[in-house]
């Protein structure tokens, strides 16, 4: 064989493990959210197959400090394992920084069936970030009824990426999901 020909066929070989190990991973939901993959939150950054033959999953935290990041590390790391790749290692990538737009469009929906409400376009900033001690104004709506008119019940929810709020239409209360 060529060599020509044994690279095509490591490249290939290559492509389907990776292939493989990115609907491994796609599998994985978010221990807070279960209605998400990590995938939908936009937390799941790469999947690639290393120098020395591993699969190397990327995930970017939702923020510092993330209590779910561990789980989300072992639920990842177990199910590549389980689909065949015994050497997967998981990598942490700060850099972007997550941002509540990577969340896409299925799991902005998923949020809205379960009754969350997903976030709005996050902040552009630039320089440095002003600090206020007022609650954060939203544009949202109830996710039960859709109705405008919605108070702050509290900045933190169930999660710390979560805001409660309380609908003035239906009464109920629900989750939203901050813009980072």
């Amino acid at each position: 064989m060529s060599a020509a020909m044994t690279t095509m066929t490591a490249d290939r070989s290559r492509a389907a493990a990776v292939d493989r190990a990115w609907a491994a991973a796609s599998r994985v939901v978010d221990p807070e959210l279960p209605m998400l993959t990590l995938v939908d939150l936009g937390v799941l950054r790469a999947v690639e197959v290393a120098e020395d033959g591993a699969v190397v999953a990327a995930i970017t935290p939702t923020y510092s400090g993330c209590p779910a990041m561990a789980t989300m590390r072992d639920d990842l790391l177990r199910e590549l394992q389980d689909a065949g790749f015994a050497d997967a290692r998981i990598r942490i990538a700060l850099d972007p920084a997550w941002t509540s737009d990577w969340i896409t469009p299925e799991g902005r929906a998923a949020l809205l069936a379960a009754g969350i409400s997903p976030p709005g376009d996050a902040p552009r900033r630039t320089g440095p970030v002003t600090v206020r001690l007022l609650p954060t104004r939203r544009a949202l709506h109830c996710p039960q009824c859709g109705s405008a008119e919605v108070e702050l019940s509290s900045e933190f929810g169930s999660t710390a990426c979560k805001a409660m709020y309380r609908c003035l239409a239906c009464l109920e209360p629900f989750d939203h999901v901050k813009e980072i």
